[in-house]
């Protein structure tokens, strides 16, 4: 697939008002969405399938693929959802291990939340972010600790504004009635 982009990407230069071009720079990007690995590696083909497709339907706003390439690039965000959920994840499962994991975790979750805000992901970043401020809570030096639990109750909140009817709604009640209880003392 790497070969064959090249190649359109050559008949594009050289023959940019050609009767192909239109084809051939939807391809380009198809190529790259093809080339696309599994999440758990580097995606730097994802990125270039998404930046080639996008270019062509800036390029071409009417265009025969234009509803594929939407699909293709929607397809392909939610991969590099996916990747910066399992991240996250690792990083919240790291937990102490060699530093503080978990301010990591909330960092790494609030980024994916912000660049991809329409991901099947989003109820599961927003649970790591409120676990890790939790976890950072319960790790915490006493001083800090009215802070934080502060800092974990508005995390509750924002997860209760998103799924009021969420499907870690007990966990995140629990926790917030352990972090109310700590702050009312």
């Amino acid at each position: 697939y790497y070969s064959a982009s090249n190649y359109f990407s050559t008949y594009v230069k050289t023959f940019p008002k050609g009767k192909h071009t239109e084809e051939c720079r939807y391809m380009i990007g198809y190529c790259y969405y093809l080339d696309s690995p599994d999440a758990r590696l580097d995606q730097t083909p994802t990125i270039q399938a998404i930046t080639a497709l996008s270019e062509f339907i800036e390029i071409y706003p009417e265009s025969k693929y234009l509803s594929e390439a939407a699909k293709l690039i929607k397809e392909l965000q939610e991969k590099l959802a996916y990747k910066a959920y399992l991240n996250a994840r690792l990083y919240y499962n790291m937990g102490n291990y060699l530093g503080n994991n978990y301010l990591s975790a909330v960092i790494t979750a609030r980024n994916a939340i912000r660049n991809y805000p329409n991901t099947k992901y989003k109820e599961e970043l927003f649970m790591i972010v409120l676990r890790s401020k939790y976890e950072q809570v319960l790790q915490s030096v006493v001083a800090k600790r009215t802070e934080r639990f502060t800092d974990t109750i508005d995390e509750y909140y924002n997860y209760l504004n998103e799924f009021p009817k969420g499907k870690y709604l007990k966990e995140a009640q629990q926790i917030f009635k352990i972090s109310s209880n700590f702050v009312k003392n």
